[in-house]
């Protein structure tokens, strides 16, 4: 599984790198703020909403701490989907929210 930092993320997203951002928390956790731009599909709808994702392009799972998105960016692999994992989630994160 590959991963990135909070910071590799922060300072792509500072340059106007195009990223494709997942957070996959529970919408109450989202409400508290999240990462400008990211889509929030919850862990346990991903499975539902899969045909919404692009298999050409690179997800970045996000989460609380890192775990969930860990989940996410495998079972996204195991389908054949190019994912990557913010190690240590919004904990790890020192960028704006919104």
């Amino acid at each position: 599984m590959n991963e990135v930092t909070a910071k590799e993320i922060e300072a792509k997203l500072s340059t106007g790198q195009p990223l494709t951002l997942i957070d996959v928390r529970e919408v109450d956790e989202v409400a508290e703020g999240k990462i400008p731009g990211a889509i929030n599909i919850p862990l346990g709808l991903l499975e539902f909403r899969m045909n919404e994702l692009d298999k050409n392009i690179e997800y970045t799972m996000v989460c609380r701490s890192g775990g969930r998105s860990g989940q996410a960016t495998k079972f996204l692999e195991s389908y054949g989907y190019r994912a990557v994992n913010m190690a240590g989630g919004m904990l790890a994160w020192e960028g704006p929210t919104e």
